[in-house]
């Protein structure tokens, strides 16, 4: 094969450390920012964090002041050799604060490594107080079973088989495994037999209804359990042990004839079984509450809409000018290269915090501009919006909007809300113009709430109330919409009053 020299021309993308640190940091939570700016706190002497009460004046226009040029510092640094820092926030910053281009005098590598992902949450405290420290001392299910099966007298072998009960028993209260299952984790020579007479016992613990295989199990078991026993319990635990079947599928009709009970006779059984509890181990187990903080604060002030930052999740940064007056331009030791790598990492980075601020601001108030109507009257009146518009809107990729919308949140009159919440597709009206999903569901939410529940709406009827008000949606289009919601179908939402 010949050997030879080809020149070709072509274009490439190159993804600079800067870009890939500005779209990381696009893409993350506050709380995932929060962790990203202690790595770097921790990793760069340059970097520190403005504390309350220690702020010092930044000029007359109180903007930031540019780290002192390069060619002056080795005098700054004889004349105030102890003191000084000069402050750089990352939410005040003007584009033209930070050079664009630096020079490279160290490996980006050195610093930031390129398989850093975000620490886990720290460890609990016992120092924190109490309603800080306390999702940590929440007792489970599990460890409450166990509690009482301590205070039960078992024998070794019966023991065994009340930790593998409770061992596959869920968070619901419910018993996930069979008695075989059970037996071949005790031991096969173990009889069902007797893992049955220590499950009744464990059926007996607290929470009631605790070690049932099934709804009608557990629903049984709670009924047995009330004292003292309240009205209608004979006529509620025949219905549960005998017609269980026709209470779920809703056949209250028939439920009634079998029962030989009048219309407002069977509603007040029902209404004792709707006391009992489908899931019983969430009373000992509860779902941690997960706060959010939001990134964005809207209010309307005189009329008119206002898109602001939070200030609790703007992180206030700036360069350790100490540090910056040591650098020295021509020194080429090794302290100075370094500190000279990381003063342009700092910068790098307070610029890269910059750019999220100003592209999370700008698209909340393009976003805000578009929803002004869901402001106003609420989710009925939420416009069809997808990321093209609001990108075509702001000048920048969808990928870009799609980033800086992922886990970002907005504070408004009406709630708080993800800011991927305000995007949905669109479904054509009568009259040429368009209805987005998201209204289309609270027009669906409102119909159910209002309905008869003794003729509950069905999926056709709702399709068919919708075309009425100039709105075309398919039938399966609502049962989507309508399972979105969280919301049963029509024969399961049947009520006798």
């Amino acid at each position: 094969m010949k050997q030879s020299l080809q020149l070709r021309l072509g274009q490439q993308l190159t993804m600079t450390p800067q870009l890939q640190q500005a779209i990381r940091l696009l893409q993350l939570s506050s709380l995932e920012l929060e962790a990203e700016i202690q790595e770097a706190l921790e990793s760069n002497p340059l970097l520190e964090r403005v504390e309350d009460g220690n702020e010092e004046p930044s000029g007359d226009n109180g903007s930031a002041e540019e780290p002192p040029p390069l060619e002056h510092t080795e005098a700054a640094a004889d004349e105030n050799p102890a003191t000084g820092t000069e402050e750089i926030e990352s939410g005040a910053l003007q584009n033209d604060d930070i050079p664009s281009e630096l020079p490279v005098d160290s490996a980006w590598e050195d610093v930031y490594d390129p398989g850093y992902s975000a620490p886990s949450a720290p460890p609990p405290d016992d120092d924190l107080p109490a309603i800080e420290n306390r999702r940590f001392q929440e007792e489970d299910l599990r460890e409450h079973l166990l509690w009482q099966m301590r205070l039960t007298p078992f024998s070794e072998t019966d023991q065994a088989i009340a930790v593998a009960l409770i061992d596959a028993i869920d968070e619901d209260g419910y018993l996930r495994a069979s008695l075989e299952e059970i037996r071949e984790a005790v031991g096969n020579e173990v009889e069902l037999d007797e893992i049955e007479a220590v499950l009744h016992r464990i059926q007996n613990f607290d929470p009631p209804g605790v070690g049932a295989r099934d709804l009608r199990e557990s629903l049984i078991l709670q009924l047995r359990q009330l004292e003292p026993r309240p009205p209608w319990y004979d006529e509620a635990m025949n219905l549960l042990e005998n017609y269980f079947d026709l209470l779920a599928g809703r056949d209250f009709n028939r439920l009634a004839r079998r029962l030989r009970l009048s219309t407002d006779e069977l509603t007040e059984v029902v209404k004792l079984i709707n006391t009992l509890k489908p899931r019983p181990g969430t009373e000992i187990s509860p779902a941690r509450t997960e706060y959010i903080v939001p990134d964005v604060i809207v209010r309307k002030v005189n009329g008119t809409w206002r898109v602001e930052l939070n200030p609790e999740t703007q992180p206030r940064l700036r360069i350790n000018s100490l540090y910056a007056s040591m650098v020295k331009r021509a020194d080429r030791s090794p302290d100075n290269t370094y500190l000279q790598g990381r003063l342009q990492e700092a910068r790098w980075f307070l610029k890269s915090l910059q750019s999220r601020n100003e592209t999370l601001l700008k698209v909340a108030s393009c976003i805000v501009e578009r929803q002004q109507a869901f402001l106003e009257h609420g989710e009925e009146a939420m416009k069809a919006l997808v990321l093209h518009d609001i990108a075509e809107a702001v000048g920048m990729h969808e990928s870009t909007i799609s980033r800086i919308t992922t886990k970002k949140y907005m504070h408004t009159p009406r709630g708080i809300f993800e800011l991927k919440y305000f995007f949905s597709s669109h479904v054509s009206t009568d009259s040429g113009g368009e209805c987005s999903s998201t209204a289309i569901r609270a027009l669906i939410k409102k119909m159910i709430a209002n309905e008869d529940v003794r003729k509950p709406l069905s999926d056709s009827k709702i399709a068919g109330l919708l075309a009425e008000q100039g709105i075309k949606v398919a039938r399966r289009t609502v049962a989507k919409y309508r399972d979105s919601l969280g919301i049963p179908p029509s024969n399961e939402r049947k009520r006798l009053a």
